[in-house]
């Protein structure tokens, strides 16, 4: 009960999506035969309840009183009974109310994860991660429990009052009535307790929250490399200190009231007790009632007002479990931005040669979508902010027409790939050069124009053909947080241990072998136990598994010292051999020999041609290539 009294009342006003109670119940479908043998189970349980102090009544009365030993022992057995039936039940419940729970924990999670890992990467750069992995875990546990604790909660509590009442009349009318007039001297306080612990729980969520936070971003690598270079010890230990505090502060606040809340609730229902016995008593002596009576009524009034106290909080613990269902079903309504169409087909890939070219940009324009377009508020704070007004100048831009706002990435982008070529794509920064390289791994589609591989119209193809077909190495070599064996296995899960050493020593990653633990060795987050040049090694060796036909290289060599980019370079010219490429770097030293050159600047393709021939035409390429070398001819 003390739980239901730390959710926050103001959800109570909130209101629900329409159709959203339908769609609960669709989750609920599977389970609706247990769900029907869970609420029975419940239904017995409180009869039994309340039907008990009957007994205890009769024992006094019919057995004790008139000192008939053998309805004392039968009454007694009948008692012994219910209480092995109570527990039978209790038992039954609780498995069954873990079967649906943790079921539909499963099913819900599954579905979210498997719907988030298809979202567009747009999603996902916009996105806020703690907001989404909190759906995952707090949102779907209060999902479950639309179904477990508040279900039982509400349908034995409304059970027990009403079974609790009905047995109390039978008995006197009298004392049910005083009884119940006693509700709202119980009810009142416990509500403003209640609101006191709603506010103080709120409080400590945000505070733990902050403070998790804080270890999130300092424990991490980059983070803790951050603050060694530029953070200051003392200041630090300051700041989690004071956030520390707070929360020691607000624990002790809450253990106050929720001591006061226990307390209150136990001197209420004493005084009430009190009170009954007053009354039984006086209307014992004049022979109103028996003594069993009176027992039996103090007994079921212990057993009123903790239920009706719960259901006079029911209507915040119903609305917290619908909100956080409609939080889950919020992110399963989230379409992605790029998915299959309805008719889509595999990429046809021959191994024979073609005149078609691999990759072919027909007139392409891009702009990155806003956060109206595939994100959700509630998963990106800022995007709530007051001011922030994003979304709607983007919007708007777009609805004005004709291609001449700012907001284009990309404009009237044409260019080929013929098959077994490699082209460079060159230019200042922001010129265009990865968001090109995003759209041939279709990780966003074009606004306006086609993007073609192999001749088809990569929205025309299925997203797993074109998986298969492109691989990427960027600048940032992401590995997972576990061995090396299983961050090369995760491009081809069914290579031998062969494959994997021949991938290594392809792509000049033969340090592996000199590791304490080889293969097994645990690369730590996002690979930071390896160098720039090992972990871009080890992603050139992942790629060679994989073995795409088109392989797209985005800065693989930047910011790496010399030896690692010779070492790098050599890996490339090997995973390179026999296949389309897409190569995207700022050094211009590693495009020189490449089949063309294709120059962007501010989203537009401004030269292409070789090497010598952009030299020679002495525009932007020769620019940029003066700018590069001439301090080493100088």
């Amino acid at each position: 009960m003390s739980r239901s009294f730390r959710q926050d009342p103001s959800v109570a006003k909130q209101k629900l999506t329409r159709g959203t109670l339908k769609r609960i119940v669709v989750f609920a479908r599977p389970y609706r035969r247990e769900i029907a043998i869970f609420l029975t189970l419940i239904a017995l349980d409180a009869g039994l309840g309340a039907i008990t102090p009957l007994i205890y009544s009769a024992i006094i009365d019919r057995g004790i009183t008139p000192g008939k030993t053998n309805v004392v022992l039968i009454l007694a057995g009948v008692l012994a009974v219910f209480a092995l039936v109570a527990a039978t039940l209790g038992l039954g419940e609780r498995y069954l109310s873990a079967r649906i729970g943790e079921g539909l924990i499963y099913d819900l999670r599954t579905r979210v994860f498997g719907h988030v890992q298809r979202m567009s990467l747009a999603f996902f750069s916009r996105t806020q991660t703690g907001a989404l992995t909190q759906r995952l875990n707090g949102d779907v546990l209060g999902a479950q429990r639309a179904f477990t604790s508040t279900l039982s909660s509400v349908v034995s509590n409304t059970l027990t009052v009403a079974f609790v009442i009905s047995a109390m009349v039978s008995m006197s009318w009298k004392v049910t009535l005083v009884s119940l007039a006693l509700l709202p001297v119980f009810i009142a306080p416990v509500r403003w307790v209640g609101r006191k612990l709603a506010d103080i729980t709120r409080q400590s969520m945000d505070l733990n929250a902050a403070m998790s936070q804080t270890m999130t971003e300092r424990f991490s690598v980059a983070g803790a490399a951050l603050v060694k270079n530029y953070g200051d010890p003392g200041r630090e230990d300051a700041a989690y200190g004071a956030d520390a505090d707070a929360v020691r502060r607000i624990g002790v606040k809450s253990a106050l009231y929720s001591s006061a809340f226990r307390i209150g609730m136990t001197l209420v229902a004493s005084i009430a007790v009190a009170v009954v016995y007053g009354l039984g008593g006086w209307l014992s002596i004049r022979n109103e009632l028996t003594v069993g009576v009176v027992v039996a009524l103090v007994t079921l009034l212990n057993r009123l007002y903790g239920p009706i106290t719960a259901l006079s909080n029911v209507q915040v613990d119903i609305m917290t479990t619908l909100v956080s269902f409609e939080r889950v079903l919020e992110v399963l309504d989230l379409k992605p931005l790029v998915q299959d169409a309805p008719d889509a087909h595999d990429l046809k890939w021959s191994a024979e040669p073609s005149s078609v070219p691999a990759i072919r940009f027909v007139n392409v324009w891009f702009r990155y979508p806003s956060a109206r377009e595939v994100s959700l508020a509630s998963l990106e704070p800022v995007a709530t902010r007051p001011g922030n007004r994003e979304a709607d100048l983007i919007d708007h831009a777009s609805e004005a027409g004709t291609g001449s706002t700012p907001d284009w990435t990309l404009q009237d982008v044409s260019f080929e790939v013929p098959r077994g070529a490699m082209v460079a794509l060159v230019g200042p920064s922001g010129a265009g050069k990865s968001t090109t390289s995003l759209l041939v791994s279709r990780l966003y589609d074009a606004i306006r124009g086609e993007v073609e591989l192999c001749g088809q119209d990569v929205r025309d193809l299925t997203l797993a053909s074109i998986n298969q077909t492109v691989g990427a190495v960027t600048q940032d070599a992401h590995l997972f947080h576990t061995s090396l064996r299983e961050n090369l296995l995760y491009a081809r899960p069914l290579a031998s241990e062969e494959d994997l050493w021949e991938a290594l020593e392809r792509s000049q990653a033969g340090f592996v072998r000199e590791l304490p633990e080889g293969l097994d060795t645990v690369v730590g987050d996002r690979g930071y136990r390896l160098s720039g040049g090992e972990r871009q090694r080890i992603s050139i060796a992942r790629l060679l598994l994989k073995s795409p036909e088109i392989v797209v290289l985005d800065e693989a060599t930047a910011h790496l010292d010399s030896e690692s980019e010779l070492a790098v370079q050599r890996a490339l010219a090997e995973a390179l051999v026999g296949r389309t490429s897409l190569v995207i770097a700022h050094r211009l030293s590693t495009v020189r020999g490449a089949d063309q050159i294709v120059v962007l600047d501010e989203g537009r393709v401004v030269e292409r041609g070789t090497h010598q021939q952009l030299l020679a035409a002495g525009g932007l390429y020769a620019n940029l290539y003066a700018v590069q070398f001439a301090p080493s001819a100088s």
